[in-house]
């Protein structure tokens, strides 16, 4: 499984025609600390840069993009109960959201993990 970026600091990782998001590390380090995680609904249909979650931490709360169109089959109870786990482990078990992607070719447009490094470098 290869990992995807945005320039909205989120990830995505490809299991077959499956996408499982979440925000990057430095997203999380820039929120603070996060205490409420607001997921999509099984079943909705999301669009490459539209709305698709909403974290908040004692900072600001912010919108999660969804970084390919798509069906959302799964999101990640874990983080109803404990929205801290994004600052634990926010590009592992802190996953938001799992979608079946509509196009594969949307995956063209995002950053492999040196590009996206290199992007938060010089911002």
């Amino acid at each position: 499984m290869s990992k995807h970026y945005t320039k909205d600091h989120e990830w995505i990782s490809i299991d077959g025609d499956v996408a499982t998001i979440g925000i990057t590390n430095h997203a999380q380090e820039q929120l603070g600390d996060v205490v409420f995680v607001e997921l999509p609904a099984i079943g909705k249909a999301v669009t490459k840069g539209g709305d698709a979650a909403v974290v908040e931490s004692v900072k600001a709360a912010s919108e999660v993009y969804a970084p390919v169109s798509g069906e959302v089959v799964e999101v990640n109870k874990d983080l109803e109960g404990d929205p801290a786990l994004v600052n634990r482990q926010a590009e592992g078990a802190a996953w938001f959201m799992k979608v079946k992607l509509k196009d594969k070719g949307e995956l063209a447009d995002l950053m492999d993990k040196a590009a996206y490094d290199k992007f938060v470098a010089e911002q």
